[in-house]
């Protein structure tokens, strides 16, 4: 069955993450999106983590579903093809996903004079078209002097390139609403947005500046604590450490009752004059309640009560590495729809997720695996640039663009 989005055509030139997750959506909901690529690959086309052999995993994990071209984008011919192919004629195509700000022939002003109705959506690193990554723009913002470990004085990165997840996202909302707008106007046009903004943007959306400006409050490290609430992490008798969350009432009843600990909190609270049904006020107690449950923890293996706290309704997680997590956890197996034993050319069977999203009218599509580098050269000249086998033949043979076998030598 198509997806949601059969018959859609989005061109993608991007590397790194926000642009090729964009791509990846839109091609696990049923879009036809067609990756072109220097015949030597791009930026990502080895990026860690690699197999032994130096495959991408990178690369496999990024660019599923979605059909790849490998051309010369030095040569006037190369170039002329790519342009061809973003600006080829239909209603369901002249859609283009970049972080590639190429001033020229590939910008928007130049792409258009071939199609009028283009949409082009363009991220960049930061509004002043300066290099960005998420690795520069989350320490910019804040984020490491506020992570980490409540007496530690130096800032903490994090490993998880949340603002290109974020902003690749972003990408798909923005070229759905420009699309959206020229089916009801005929219009295209070009849509920017930079990782620095998304994150900019961020943080006045979570109170954050808010909290500087009006409170003149900088957050402090609170190490695995939940700022405003409660959330902490217990070591267990076994040696494994979990975090418990009661951020609403109800959380906060559940966690008591598989503690049973409701007498012992009311108490404290008595105590220390306050009403720890509010969550702010949890949040001022935080240190005498995990004081109060440590004891509770520290005698059991996690084993004696997971069942118990799923049965309760309590909201709590193990801490697990990757390995132990895919190890150990069923949503990260075939039992979850979301994953496929799929197997990728060059690389093997490994578990892979399509897409998280299930639509009550389609039914799910599995995963399908990441093209070679030009895998897809010959039939996109064929159908989407409508170039004659002959040309075909030589614009191979002239070294403009490449298949599978030849591309990244």
């Amino acid at each position: 069955m198509p997806g949601v989005l059969a018959g859609m055509r989005v061109v993608e030139g991007s590397a790194f993450v926000a642009v090729p997750l964009a791509g990846m959506t839109l091609a696990q909901m049923g879009a036809d999106v067609i990756r072109f690529d220097r015949l030597e690959g791009g930026l990502d086309a080895k990026r860690w983590p690699v197999t032994a052999d130096g495959r991408s995993l990178f690369w496999a994990g990024l660019n599923k579903g979605k059909r790849s071209i490998a051309v010369d984008l030095k040569s006037p011919r190369g170039r002329e093809i790519v342009t061809e192919i973003i600006c080829a004629p239909g209603d369901d195509a002249g859609l283009y996903l970049t972080n590639m700000r190429v001033r020229g022939w590939m910008d928007y002003e130049a792409l258009r004079e071939r199609r009028r109705d283009l949409v082009m959506v363009t991220l960049l690193g930061d509004r002043h078209h300066r290099p960005a990554v998420d690795y520069t723009v989350n320490p910019a913002v804040g984020f490491p002097d506020a992570t980490g470990p409540g007496d530690s004085m130096e800032p903490i990165g994090h490993v998880l390139p949340a603002w290109d997840c974020i902003a690749g996202n972003l990408v798909v909302a923005a070229l759905l609403a420009a699309e959206r707008h020229r089916l009801r106007t005929g219009e295209g046009q070009s849509v920017e947005l930079s990782l620095k903004d998304v994150a900019a943007a961020m943080l006045g959306n979570l109170g954050i500046i808010g909290e500087v400006a009006v409170n003149g409050v900088d957050r402090p490290k609170v190490g695995n604590a939940i700022y405003g609430g409660y959330g902490q992490e217990f070591l267990c008798a076994d040696g494994r450490r979990v975090i418990v969350v009661a951020l609403t009432d109800r959380q906060w009843r559940n966690l008591q009752k598989a503690t049973d600990s409701a007498d012992a909190m009311a108490a404290l609270g008595r105590r220390l004059g306050l009403d720890l049904s509010q969550e702010s006020l949890r949040w001022q107690a935080r240190e005498e309640i995990s004081t109060l449950l440590a004891p509770w923890f520290a005698a059991r293996p996690v084993g004696a009560f997971a069942e118990a706290f799923d049965a309760a309704g309590v909201t709590w997680s193990e801490f697990r590495s990757f390995a132990r997590a895919l190890a150990e956890d069923p949503d990260l197996s075939v039992e979850n729809p979301l994953f496929t034993d799929l197997e990728q050319p060059g690389i093997g069977s490994f578990l892979v997720p399509g897409s998280p999203l299930s639509f009550s009218a389609l039914q799910r599509e599995p995963p399908a695996p990441a093209p070679a580098l030009g895998a897809h050269t010959e039939e996109i000249l064929a159908e989407v640039a409508r170039l004659p086998a002959a040309e075909i033949a030589r614009l191979f043979d002239e070294g403009v663009v490449a298949g599978p076998e030849s591309a990244s030598d």
